[in-house]
């Protein structure tokens, strides 16, 4: 279930480690240094100001409902200055939960705020 793949996957030891080698910028609890750095800072209030809900506890306690992940061309997009999800542990969740190679772009956890271009040119080239 999604509740239980932070502790499955590695995330809680990975993010731990990381947050001590950065001085605890990794799982801050202030948004504006986890989730929006490098996000302007009037762009990530009004992101802030526009959050959804959580999803509902009943569907964070759901397993996946399929047995395997299907059979389809599978990319990976990491951003190397996340804070929230250290990149080293995407890299191996990337190698090992999907047999890919991620692809690695600057940028933090919300690189689609700061860094629109250069995702969606990666995103145009998997077309082509």
């Amino acid at each position: 279930s999604p509740d239980q793949w932070w502790a499955n996957s590695g995330y809680v030891t990975a993010s731990a480690a990381q947050s001590a080698r950065d001085g605890g910028l990794t799982g801050n609890d202030d948004p504006l240094v986890s989730f929006y750095n490098e996000v302007p800072h009037e762009l990530a209030e009004e992101a802030l100001r526009r959050e959804r809900a959580h999803p509902s506890q009943a569907a964070m306690e759901r397993p996946w409902p399929l047995a395997a992940w299907p059979d389809v061309p599978t990319r990976f997009v990491l951003f190397a200055d996340d804070r929230f999800f250290p990149a080293a542990f995407l890299r191996d969740l990337a190698e090992t939960r999907l047999g890919v190679v991620a692809d690695e772009l600057p940028g933090g956890h919300c690189a689609m705020l700061s860094r629109p271009v250069e995702i969606a040119e990666l995103l145009a080239g998997y077309v082509e």
